[in-house]
């Protein structure tokens, strides 16, 4: 295990807890918007062009529990970052290592859009919900793209590396059917600047969960996979 990246400590807990609080970080941002606003105020948001009509509305009702979901989201970004770096590492060859590369890629997108959040949650307090709605949806896109839209590029990475990551997993039978197609529809999940979180979005991470858990367990514990080549169709 001294040869392997980021460590058997580090990757195993990593494998772990990232993944779980990264479905925790979207169950409160789910659950956060549901307690902050009234039904009426729900469906006016739901008729909005985007979520950050009511993400914004939501803060100025309860700013301690959105700050809480989005700092637990950020957080949860950060710890997959080792998380992928291992999972490449177990399942080897340039396949994974491009894989992860592009998730990681996704993962720094996923911090330039909590800096961007913050900023906007932050301007709702010093100049009111109504002008930092204003001001906010009229740069709307800039601000979601980024400085030469570098950030709205490296969240592709997200797609595009879950499914490679996958595939190089099942090719190794590192992960059989189940877990690889459980970390490609975690992939899918949305990307971008005051974004709410749905039930679905919190499931699919919770198979993410089920996926790389047991494996970080295994990890930490010094295990190395002996690694059988491709899996079955038909395969956990």
């Amino acid at each position: 295990m001294d040869t392997f990246f980021p460590g058997r400590w580090i990757g195993g807990v990593a494998l772990v807890v990232g993944p779980v609080v990264m479905c925790a970080g979207y169950l409160l941002r789910h659950l956060s918007t549901v307690t902050a606003l009234s039904p009426q105020q729900q469906a006016w948001a739901e008729g909005q062009p985007f979520a950050a009509y009511g993400q914004l509305l939501a803060y100025t009702s309860e700013p301690a529990l959105l700050t809480l979901s989005y700092a637990v989201f950020a957080l949860g970004a950060i710890l997959l970052f080792p998380a992928f770096a291992a999972l490449a590492q177990l399942a080897g060859g340039g396949l994974a290592w491009w894989g992860a590369t592009l998730l990681i890629a996704g993962l720094f997108a996923r911090l330039y859009f909590a800096g961007a959040d913050q900023s906007a949650f932050q301007l709702t307090e010093a100049v009111g919900l109504d002008q930092a709605t204003n001001a906010i949806m009229k740069e709307y896109v800039d601000i979601s793209y980024g400085p030469w839209r570098v950030p709205v590029w490296a969240s592709v990475g997200q797609y595009a590396g879950s499914l490679l990551l996958a595939v190089a997993a099942w090719r190794a039978g590192l992960f059989g059917t189940a877990r690889s197609l459980m970390l490609l529809l975690a992939g899918g999940t949305w990307m971008g600047v005051l974004k709410g979180a749905s039930v679905p979005d919190v499931l699919v991470t919770g198979l993410l969960c089920v996926a790389l858990v047991p494996l970080g367990v295994r990890v930490s514990r010094g295990w190395l996979p002996a690694l059988t080549g491709r899996s079955k169709a038909l395969s956990w």
